[in-house]
């Protein structure tokens, strides 16, 4: 299975065909594509339609999250609309199947959210907000992981915006990191196991990391993989009964 992802492509209206010529390469070098959020700038219905144009109809299944600057407008729920009728899977707390070559592959996706990571982070004590800024989190990490858990796919891939672990965040200020994801959506991963995590957000860290329970992490905002999409391959045995990896096999052009 060839999976392509990016994130935090942030486009406006200025950017619409911008990454068109690259995605017209799509189906030869990929099964599927997931979007990490940040897919706009400000959140903007407007922005909303260059995503939807840019990203419909380009003959492989596409599969997003949003991101916080897609919130940022408070026209998610307008956006997710849009994108969705444009032939988008968006997924928040929740997961779709996607069959690739006589096997199938489950997405489970949520935006997540910031906290910090263990020994280091956040927790619902205290303030008001600061309660409601850490159950933000738990909750979406509990909407993640029961996604996850109920796919029943030979292969699975976890799909946020806000990172589930520190090691993708190499790179970052360490005092932001408790606002570029949270350790529990990282235990919601390794909850239910999975075969590749992406997520992006983190636009000065690095690409690569690992799950405390050992599964891989791409770190894949456009600013750190610096093409219009990286693929990464997997290879798993029926029902997820052999060994998978999660390399990457390519990328497409530079966005110019």
């Amino acid at each position: 299975m060839r999976i392509a992802a990016v994130g935090d492509i942030h486009l406006g209206p200025e950017s619409a065909g911008l990454l068109r010529p690259a995605l017209a390469e799509l189906p030869h070098l990929a099964d599927v594509l997931l979007l990490a959020g940040d897919l706009t700038r400000h959140g903007t219905l407007d922005e909303a339609h260059v995503v939807a144009t840019e990203f419909e109809n380009l003959g492989v299944p596409v599969i997003g999250v949003l991101g916080n600057h897609d919130h940022h407008s408070d026209a998610q729920d307008d956006i997710t609309a849009l994108l969705t009728e444009h032939g988008i899977t968006m997924l928040e707390g929740s997961a779709t199947t996607v069959p690739v070559g006589g096997h199938t592959l489950g997405v489970a996706g949520t935006k997540g959210f910031g906290g910090g990571f263990a020994g280091k982070c956040a927790s619902v004590f205290g303030e008001r907000e600061m309660r409601e800024f850490a159950s933000h989190t738990v909750d979406l990490a509990q909407s993640l992981q029961a996604a996850m858990c109920g796919l029943h796919t030979d292969a699975v891939v976890a799909l946020t915006h806000y990172s589930p672990i520190g090691d993708t965040l190499h790179g970052e200020p360490l005092e932001i990191y408790p606002f570029l994801g949270s350790y529990l959506l990282g235990e919601a991963i390794d909850e239910c196991g999975a075969d590749l995590a992406v997520h992006g957000h983190a636009h000065a860290g690095c690409e690569s990391g690992t799950t405390p329970g050992g599964v891989r992490v791409r770190n894949v905002a456009q600013p750190v993989i610096h093409a219009a999409f990286a693929v990464y391959e997997l290879s798993v045995a029926p029902h997820r009964n052999g060994s998978s990896r999660a390399l990457r096999t390519g990328t497409a052009p530079p966005v110019r």
